[in-house]
């Protein structure tokens, strides 16, 4: 039987004891993820999800991907831009699947709640203060 889960923005067809790197998750190695979008599991097929289903998965490291390179080039007009990135990705084992799955507390941390955690409001700027005009005489 085979789910597929949305994180990160990109979707994943998985099964049971997959390994899969997706992107940054901010657990520790060794840490329970519990992905609550899931799309479809096995031959149900949610709209847009599947309602008290689950797919549980065990953080093994985080590390970074190899280096992509960004060319750009227009011919003829002597531009040429070269960039690198390297992307930060989680390494996640899946370990269970299923509709009314009990995961325990400390655990019930969910993938797509913890970047959502981390947002913080703006905080708000003073306005300049205006010298006063100099009248001419």
């Amino acid at each position: 039987m085979f789910a597929v889960i949305k994180t990160g923005g990109k979707q994943y067809r998985v099964t049971k004891d997959d390994v899969i790197a997706i992107e940054k998750l901010d657990f520790d190695a060794g840490a329970t993820v519990v992905f609550d979008e899931v799309l479809s599991l096995g031959d149900k097929i949610g709209a847009p999800r599947l309602d008290n289903t689950q797919v549980v998965g065990e953080v093994l490291k985080q590390f970074r991907d190899e280096k992509k390179i960004i060319f750009k080039k227009r011919r003829r007009k002597h531009y040429r831009r070269r960039n690198g990135h390297r992307q930060y990705l989680t390494l996640v084992k899946i370990t269970d699947m299923g509709q009314g799955l009990s995961v325990t507390a400390s655990a019930k941390k969910s993938a797509a709640a913890a970047p959502a955690a981390e947002k913080k409001p703006a905080a708000k700027k003073a306005a300049a203060k205006k010298a006063p005009k100099k009248a001419e005489a």
